[in-house]
């Protein structure tokens, strides 16, 4: 009888749990979250520093992400080389318009090889996304890796 009680309360305790939102759980279970219909198109990716020797550590990626819209929404921002996470996953609120924001990279990672191309990801409504953007953007080996392009914004300043 003990038993059988003792199993009857962890079942109930385990119900109870998987019903908490959890405070590291997607952005989809908030309020504001950015939805599939919220049009995000990424304006401009960079990495600082830039340029960079081979195997120098990234120090921070740039992101210009565009928002259109007329309301606030949150999600989880990533940056991705193939299925390889390169910047590290956080939380962002953007606002209509542009955005500016900065994505801490992933400890380990480096250039390596002739050419990396970056995607930035983004959780909309629980699902992780490429967001659209005009271009690629890729690091590109001459002297030193590089993500500049002709005509490029200097970064913003940090």
């Amino acid at each position: 009888m003990h038993i059988f009680r003792t199993t009857l309360l962890l079942g109930f305790l385990g119900m109870m749990l998987i019903g908490l939102p959890l405070d590291g759980m997607s952005a989809e279970r908030g309020r504001n979250a950015c939805r599939g219909g919220d049009r995000l198109r990424i304006q401009d990716l960079d990495l600082s520093p830039d340029p960079m020797i081979e195997g120098q550590r990234i120090r921070l990626w740039k992101v210009r992400i565009r928002l259109d819209g007329n309301r606030e929404c949150e999600t989880e921002i990533s940056v991705r080389e193939g299925n390889d996470l390169v910047g590290q996953e956080r939380h962002y609120n953007l606002r209509p318009g542009i955005n500016e924001i900065e994505v801490q990279p992933v400890e380990g990672y480096r250039f390596r090889g002739r050419e990396h191309c970056f995607d930035v990801i983004v959780d909309l409504e629980g699902t992780r996304r490429r967001v659209d953007s005009d271009r690629r953007f890729c690091a590109y080996q001459k002297s030193a890796w590089s993500m500049r392009e002709a005509g490029d914004r200097d970064g913003f300043r940090r």
